[in-house]
């Protein structure tokens, strides 16, 4: 039988994959932790919705700032020092906060602008961290990789952190914040530790201009027909997602009647469903193909909107959103896999950042069209939204899963010379049929 250290990491993904594991999950504790903390800190500085509501805000607005930048930046440095030197900047913001929280000067604009530049540091971080899998798993092994990344951010970040980040609040109003400090340190630490130095791309590119390198970035997904539909796919399902889930506090508390403690619940729901799924991947994997998965995901994403639509009861919305944890991970983590699989090493990090540009953008937009439907036509408009536009997307991508599921990896830059050097005239080699 297998040990626990075995089913967490399996040691055919090596080393250096532990302690990338390690890194994220100790970071995502110290984000989870501040997911409470954060919110909680702003709102005993301040009774202005505005302000409450802009704390938030700073979540997503430097992925929309600097998003398209920092994957740039990741593809022409050296990704493990440069999510070091991320890291380290939050470790050292947040450290701040925490010496005017001590001393007692900490205003509510301090706390934002901590938010904002954390924020930002974070982008730079994510945006090189997001890159370091597939430079250290082979592409077999990125599935379960992937799987249990996912699986520190559900534990970390979204079940253990909260609550001891509310807890520690309680007790003081720095400590969660110290905590915060020491954990991300920890995954500076831990990320150091990896062997294999990750270094940029090799692409013309790298001599270039940031601009350039975004522009370059762009180019290739524009023509990339199977990463450029699943980033399409990703945005809008987004937007249809974050339309009724910017109100859930609403609809669960007044449409529900389940109260803060039945709201609170109804997330952890989703989170046990959602750890289920990454930890059930590897037989998934196996056993069902990807495009199968990618169907059933996202038929399940539009069955979930029209039950939220159509229930008034507390039990049933426990049992959809569990189902939507499960459904939900397992398309993050295959969504991810693929486009790992599909994108050349030097543009890793532009194409993730794309991506996640697009995930934030589609929360924005998503966020504002709900509280609208919700004010004009009441709490289950979101969900009907939701419903419509997810299953449109869908009927319109139907076919197109297929042919981003079956595409072929595309090459790097140094296999792409190789090729063409093996394809010159006398070269000795055989032509590739595709």
């Amino acid at each position: 039988m297998p040990s626990l250290g075995e089913l967490i990491a399996p040691r055919r993904l090596g080393t250096d994959f532990r302690w990338l594991l390690a890194s994220s999950w100790t970071s995502n504790l110290g984000d989870g932790i501040a997911l409470a903390a954060a919110p909680l800190l702003i709102a005993s500085l301040t009774s202005s919705p505005v302000l409450v509501a802009a704390g938030a805000m700073m979540q997503f607005l430097p992925w929309l700032l600097f998003g398209l930048l920092a994957g740039a930046v990741a593809d022409h440095h050296d990704r493990r020092r440069l999510v070091m030197l991320a890291n380290g900047l939050r470790a050292v913001i947040v450290a701040v906060l925490v010496a005017f929280l001590v001393t007692g000067q900490a205003t509510v604009w301090l706390v934002l602008a901590v938010a904002f530049l954390y924020g930002t540091a974070e982008v730079f971080a994510d945006s090189a961290g997001s890159t370091l899998l597939p430079m250290l798993a082979k592409p077999a092994d990125l599935g379960i990789g992937n799987a249990r990344m996912q699986a520190g951010y559900l534990v970390a970040n979204q079940l253990a952190g909260p609550p001891l980040g509310a807890f520690l609040f309680a007790v003081g109003s720095f400590w969660p914040f110290v905590l915060q400090v020491l954990c991300v340190a920890l995954a500076v630490l831990l990320v150091s530790r990896i062997a294999r130095t990750p270094v940029a791309g090799h692409s013309d590119s790298g001599r270039g201009t940031k601009a350039h390198a975004i522009r370059e970035g762009l180019q290739w997904l524009r023509h990339n027909a199977p990463v450029r539909t699943l980033v399409i796919i990703i945005l809008v399902f987004n937007v249809t997602w974050a339309a009724p889930w910017g109100v859930l506090v609403l609809y669960a508390t007044e449409h529900l009647g389940m109260g803060p403690v039945g709201y609170g619940a109804l997330t952890t729901a989703a989170a046990v469903g959602g750890i289920i799924a990454v930890f059930s991947f590897g037989w998934l994997e196996k056993h069902v193909s990807f495009s199968t998965l990618m169907r059933v995901c996202l038929s399940l994403e539009v069955l979930m909107h029209l039950s939220f639509a159509l229930t008034t009861s507390p039990a049933v919305a426990f049992v959809i959103m569990f189902g939507f944890g499960l459904y939900a991970f397992v398309w993050g983590t295959i969504s991810t896999t693929v486009r790992q699989r599909l994108v050349p090493m030097e543009l890793q990090g532009r194409i993730a950042s794309v991506n996640m540009v697009g995930v934030f953008g589609g929360l924005v937009i998503g966020q504002f069209i709900g509280g609208i439907l919700a004010q004009v036509w009441g709490l289950t408009a979101p969900w009907w939204f939701a419903f419509g536009g997810s299953l449109i997307t869908l009927l319109l991508v139907w076919r197109s899963i297929s042919h981003i599921a079956a595409a072929k990896p595309a090459l790097d830059a140094e296999e792409a010379e190789q090729v063409a050097d093996e394809d010159e005239p006398g070269a000795g080699g055989l032509p590739l049929i595709d």
